[in-house]
């Protein structure tokens, strides 16, 4: 395993990979769950995501599964000492809203901020977090009011860090100006979707929660920013026959970079997907890829790309495709 500091030279000591457990205890059963989890860590693995909605739109589901499963995981193999763990808030649905869509979840309001911690803490059996999430933006609510909200929670020690999910890179700018210039903990990551292919264009806007240019440039200006990527493996679909692209990628313009990719593992005698993952962890801004997986064998072929190193052509012609 590789090892990076998560927010600057301050933030705890990560994996360079970070183990996703987004349908652990619905769609991936307990037995599986901890065996990945086990593997994860005897390959070093430190980083360890979830979410407190994770996964409510699984048949019966609530929501509280991924939180609770991980708790259960960090406690029987005594594991809360060498975990990297980190959560979210703000997309889990409101009751009270009476619907499950985005624009009725928890927001990022200071009381939801609270709730949220405090449900998380609970499921996962634990008194503090490593990382805390706020997981899509919340305009229904002044920006300095979640700002505050989260930074209380770094003060009284309940969160080691503060990240973004799925904002805007103006938002998170303005957030961590807000936070700078009262004195306050900000925002030190930021995860969105990021893979290889890049997304067609003219996206709805609940559907723009991907890493792009600016981002990562925004992220290399600033040392004590890391971002992580979801979604790297597009569920599959770049490996398997039976996985359709997803329709945001599924235009003219991936053609040529599924060629090239296909060219570059061949020329690795890697995989695909290893190659991937080569890429994001490797370039200019190094990403920190959330793993997806639901059997130790995909995340062995993960693993794997630790130790592949693209050459700077093989990269050059992955980045100009």
């Amino acid at each position: 395993m590789h090892y990076r500091t998560l927010g600057g030279d301050q933030g705890p000591r990560i994996s360079a990979m970070c183990l996703g457990t987004l349908p652990f205890g619905t769609t991936v059963d307990e037995p599986t769950s901890f065996a990945v989890l086990d593997r994860f860590a005897e390959a070093g693995g430190t980083f360890v995501d979830t979410a407190n909605h994770f996964a409510f739109w699984a048949p019966g589901a609530t929501g509280d599964e991924s939180e609770l499963l991980l708790g259960r995981w960090l406690r029987s193999r005594r594991a809360a000492g060498r975990t990297v763990l980190a959560t979210k808030v703000g997309a889990r649905p409101d009751p009270a809203r009476g619907a499950v869509r985005s624009a009725h979840a928890e927001g990022l309001g200071g009381p939801a901020v609270r709730a949220g911690i405090e449900g998380s803490l609970r499921r996962l059996g634990t008194d503090r977090v490593d990382l805390y999430y706020a997981h899509l933006e919340d305009r229904s609510v002044p920006l300095d009011e979640t700002v505050e909200a989260l930074a209380r929670l770094v003060q009284d020690g309940t969160v080691g860090t503060l990240g973004a999910g799925n904002h805007r890179t103006w938002r998170l700018a303005e957030a961590r100006l807000i936070a700078a210039g009262r004195g306050l903990p900000g925002f030190r990551a930021v995860q969105q979707r990021h893979t290889y292919l890049r997304p067609r264009r003219g996206l709805p806007s609940d559907l723009r929660g991907e890493a792009d240019e600016e981002l990562l440039d925004y992220a290399g200006a600033h040392p004590d920013l890391t971002p992580t990527g979801y979604g790297t493996l597009m569920g599959g679909a770049y490996s398997r026959a039976d996985r359709p692209l997803p329709e945001r990628y599924d235009h003219p313009g991936s053609v040529a970079r599924l060629r090239v990719l296909a060219e570059v593992a061949a020329e690795c005698g890697a995989t695909v997907n290893q190659v991937v993952l080569a890429w994001l962890m490797g370039g200019p801004v190094p990403v920190v890829p959330v793993l997806g997986v639901s059997s130790v064998a995909q995340l062995d072929e993960c693993l794997a790309a630790l130790a592949l190193r693209l050459d700077p052509v093989q990269r050059a012609r992955l980045d100009t495709a």
